[in-house]
């Protein structure tokens, strides 16, 4: 279970939140491929099933992407809208710097208890 960690939820959620990095780096990278079809993650979900403790963390992953609806569809197929991957990979990349800052402090708390500090 996910909140019995050394680290909590936070070990979790910078998996997902990584995850979901290269799902956002794949859609951007297939912009102008024809019927390439964007895929997400739900962070929320994920985080749900990692937390509960079923099954391991690809399948809470696999269970939690799903396909884009674009707003706009394109003549050639593909639903990747670039500013939308774009405004969620940075939102993204700002939260899992966030968690992993967290984790930083964290492991620092950790190593001051160990020396006696």
């Amino acid at each position: 279970m996910a909140g019995d960690s050394l680290f909590g939820i936070h070990g979790a959620a910078l998996e997902v939140r990584s995850q979901r990095m290269g799902v956002l780096a794949s859609n951007i990278a297939n912009a102008s491929t024809p019927g390439f079809k964007a895929k997400d993650i739900d962070f929320k979900t994920a985080l749900a099933k990692l937390s509960s403790g079923t099954g391991d963390a690809g399948k809470a992953i696999d269970a939690a992407t799903m396909y884009r609806v674009p707003t706009q569809t394109s003549m050639d197929g593909n639903t990747v809208e670039l500013s939308s991957e774009q405004t969620a990979f940075a939102e993204n990349a700002v939260q899992y710097q966030t968690t992993l800052s967290f984790l930083n402090g964290r492991i620092g708390q950790i190593t001051r208890a160990l020396k006696g500090e």
